[in-house]
């Protein structure tokens, strides 16, 4: 799934489990958000904000397991409510400060560990999860975000492992990317899952 806001995950996890409904599995899935914000508010009706407290919801409504992980969170743009929210839910989060080159290696360990648990995984990106300097196409630019390289082997690392199910690179907007930096990032990340 390519574009929109993050509320575009409330939708790519419903045709997942749809699909998965339709096979009759029941197994783990991991949803890996490569994100600067948590996205659990419990507001609704749901928006960018809400999509992964949607999906919480929805798997305690189903009696299914919710496996979240969000890699890249920012301390200073959740609120204390979003970690506690993250907590109760037993979320897997990592911040953007342990998120750099020199922990590439312990995260994609961690990331390994998580998949090992479940038999599919559906990425998300937010493309607000990299440096405003590097993406300056999103409403909420990250002031020290997860570098590129990070997040490309992640992607990579993830697409390997063979239970990479579906995935989404959501946040893009045009209008804050005159030069089209952004555009041709996520153009690469896009490239980077086929």
């Amino acid at each position: 799934m390519l574009g929109g806001g993050h509320e575009v995950a409330w939708g790519t996890w419903q045709g997942l489990r749809a699909h998965l409904d339709t096979q009759g599995d029941r197994t783990r899935v991991l949803i890996l958000n490569l994100d600067a914000h948590f996205d659990l508010r419990t507001a609704r009706p749901g928006t960018s904000g809400t999509p992964f407290d949607q999906i919480a919801q929805a798997c305690e409504s189903a009696g299914l397991p919710f496996d979240y992980a969000c890699f890249g969170v920012s301390r200073l743009s959740n609120t204390a409510s979003l970690f506690e929210r993250a907590r109760e839910l037993k979320a897997t989060y990592v911040e953007d400060t342990d998120m750099q080159d020199r922990h590439l290696d312990d995260r994609l360990a961690q990331i390994d560990s998580l998949i090992a648990n479940v038999s599919h995984v559906y990425l998300t990106i937010d493309l607000d999860v990299l440096p405003a300097p590097v993406m300056p196409g999103v409403s909420a630019p990250a002031a020290y975000g997860v570098p590129m390289p990070v997040v490309e082997a992640i992607v990579t690392h993830v697409r390997r492992s063979g239970k990479l199910r579906v995935a989404d690179l959501a946040e893009y907007n045009p209008r804050f990317d005159p030069q089209g930096t952004g555009a041709r990032v996520a153009a690469r990340l896009a490239y980077r899952l086929l």
